[in-house]
Order: structure tokens, then sequence, then C-alpha cells
């Protein structure tokens, strides 16, 4: 195997691929990125942890095809570090069991692992396949993904959970997520070819992955799925995911209907000012008590360590008086996500869980669970 490259092609493709590659691996070809120089003149790049992989194909000056495989984590470091505009020549010496690197004047050899024994994760049959805009998937991730439990016991909110649904406007494709104490929930079209597709659960880690590589697309996102994988698309990049073995709970059961108190807020104003007294409470709790009142909505937070932190703020709001206690990370988490000036909030009473809009993505909701302060 002999190729050459200009650095900044093999920097990006490198950046793609081995960030799935863990730090830490008991088994040692998987912290290696499969270095294939194809006839054609393209390079192809693949990491893998056996549940996610990525390949990526980049145009090369290919003197011998082949393939080996090398450390993915020294690969792109010194990649990373060589100067802008070199001319980077990779060439395998099989006898040494090495992969030498030059560019200009600097030299290194890399050990490498037979690329017989590189794993590939089998994609199967994927029989429901669809396209979405990079700028649609970026928006069902963003706005979700936040919500997605760590809780590695109950491995099934592991994950952001995307299916099509019939909605109050028709059928709608929605990407949920939950860890129990909040819940985002956003819809978008149906695009065609979904309409029959399973529902699944796409991991956390590949959601991770996905959203740093749909940044730099702005075309059409292919998507093709089973009940257990799922391949996304997006020019010379492939990333193949195996899908969450489990079911996700009924989220529905635990939207509240009848919330019929409604309140609406300057977004940003009221994100700054929660930020603000929360700035005092506990790091364990960071309880904060909304305390609203006719046009008036009171932030306090009180701290048995730190003291007290009061904030008041102007809303739209006719009813009775509510108090009501939240995690204001929780809060922050969801005001962060809000297009728009302003964002609703329907309440049942203290103790009950409320329901928030954004008033300008009619397709975007979230729940909030209540905390006792």
């Amino acid at each position: 195997m002999k190729l050459t490259i200009e650095r900044a092609a093999l920097l990006r493709a490198l950046t793609h691929v081995q960030s799935v590659v863990e730090r830490r691996n008991t088994i040692p070809i998987l912290a290696n990125v499969q270095v294939e120089a194809e006839a054609s003149g393209r390079l192809r790049l693949t990491a893998t942890d056996l549940d996610l992989s990525v390949v990526e194909d980049v145009p090369a000056t290919v003197g011998q095809p082949g393939r080996t495989t090398v450390p993915a984590h020294t690969l792109h470091d010194i990649v990373r570090k060589l100067p802008d505009g070199a001319e980077v020549e990779l060439a395998l010496d099989a006898a040494k069991g090495q992969v030498k690197l030059t560019a200009g004047r600097y030299a290194s050899a890399l050990s490498v692992l037979p690329a017989e024994d590189f794993p590939e994760i089998a994609e199967g049959n994927l029989p429901f396949a669809f396209s979405l805009p990079a700028d649609e998937l970026k928006r069902l991730i963003d706005k979700t993904r936040f919500a997605i439990s760590t809780e590695e016991t109950r491995y099934y909110l592991n994950g952001i959970y995307l299916h099509v649904a019939e909605g109050p406007d028709g059928r709608r494709l929605r990407a949920v997520a939950t860890d129990g104490h909040r819940l985002a929930r956003v819809e978008a079209d149906v695009p065609e070819g979904a309409a029959g597709m399973p529902g699944v659960i796409v991991p956390r880690k590949a959601v991770g992955e996905l959203r740093k590589l749909v940044d730099e697309v702005d075309a059409e996102v292919s998507v093709a799925l089973s009940e257990t994988k799922i391949r996304f698309v997006f020019g010379d990049v492939v990333l193949v995911s195996k899908l969450i073995d489990g079911s996700f709970p009924d989220y529905e059961r635990v939207i509240p209907a009848g919330n019929d108190k409604m309140v609406r807020i300057d977004c940003k104003p009221f994100a700054a000012a929660v930020d603000r007294v929360a700035t005092i409470s506990s790091e364990k709790s960071r309880a904060v008590r909304f305390s609203l009142t006719d046009g008036r909505l009171d932030l306090a937070v009180t701290s048995p360590d730190n003291g007290s932190a009061s904030e008041e703020l102007t809303v739209d709001y006719e009813g009775q008086h509510i108090d009501i206690g939240f995690n204001s990370r929780y809060v922050l988490d969801v005001a962060g996500q809000i297009d728009g000036d302003l964002m609703e909030l329907a309440i049942a009473d203290g103790a009950s869980p409320v329901v928030i809009r954004d008033t300008a993505d009619a397709g975007a909701l979230y729940v909030l669970m209540p905390m006792r302060i």
C-alpha cells in the first residue's frame, strides 16, 4: 500500500472517523483505523467500536493499492500537527509491520495490525429508506438529545426514539427523548419512504457522532434502517449503528392534556434570571421556586450553605397563585431549545408536570417534572 494525500483532506476525514474510537480498548484492533488505498484513486478510512462504524472516502494519489490498520488517535494527532498545505505520504512496510508516514522533512513509522482482523458491522437488509434535509435532521437531534438518559440501568432511554406517529395534524415523524425528569418531543413531516418504518431507538453515542457529521452537510441525508440497524449517508461519509434493543415507554401517558393555566414568558430574560438566582443553589438539587401571580413570576432560591437569591419577572399570566419548584438546569436546557422570543407554559398545579411549547416551532413540545422545595 502506498498513497499520497493532501494534509487538509486527510485531517478532515480522520477527524470524522477517529472520534468513534474509544480511548481505552480491551481489544487492540479497535484502537486502530483501517486505511485502504483503492486503485480507483480513493482512500477509505474506517473506524468502529463494534456497535457503531464510520466510513469516509477521500480522493488520493494511489501508487499501490492495499490496506492495513494504524492507531487512530496517534495518526490523527500527527496529521493535525503537520503544517498547512503539506503532502502526506503513507506507505506500508509489511516486512517490518509498519506504516511509514512522511510529509516534507517529517517522517514517522507507526505499528500496524493486520487488516484481516479488523471487524466490520454487517448492515444486513435495511428495508426502510428515506431522505431528510440536513437542517431538519439537526433540528430533530438538537431539540431532543439534551433529554437522553445517562442512566445505564434504563438502557432503553439511552437514545432518541425515532418513529412515525398519528397526531392531530395527521401522521408525523417524531423524535422523542426522556430521562424521567424531562421529556422532549419534536415533529417533522413524514419523508417519502418512512411511513411504514418501525419505531427505533438510536443510541446516544451514535446521535453524538451523527450530529458532528451532519454539521458540515447542507444537502439531503439518506437514512436506511431495519429493526436492528440504521445507516446514515451524507456525501462520502457513511455512519452505521446498531439500535437499542428495547421498548421505549409510552411517552404520551406523561404528557398532560388538561393543563389549563397558561403562562407566556420572554425566553431570554427568563433564562438569564433563572441562571442568576440558581448560582447559589446547592450543586445537588439546583432547586428554584417559581411563584406565579397575576402578571408576575417570582424566582427564589434558598440554600443552607450559600444564602438566598430572588428575582421578579413580568409575565403574561392571569389566574390563581401557584408555587412550583424545578431543577434549574432542566429549565435552562429546555429554554436553550426555544427558537422564538416567547415560551409558553401550561400548568395544572404545583405538583403536576408542566408542558412547555415554543411559540416559533409548533412541532416542538417539552415536559418538565416539578420537584419538592
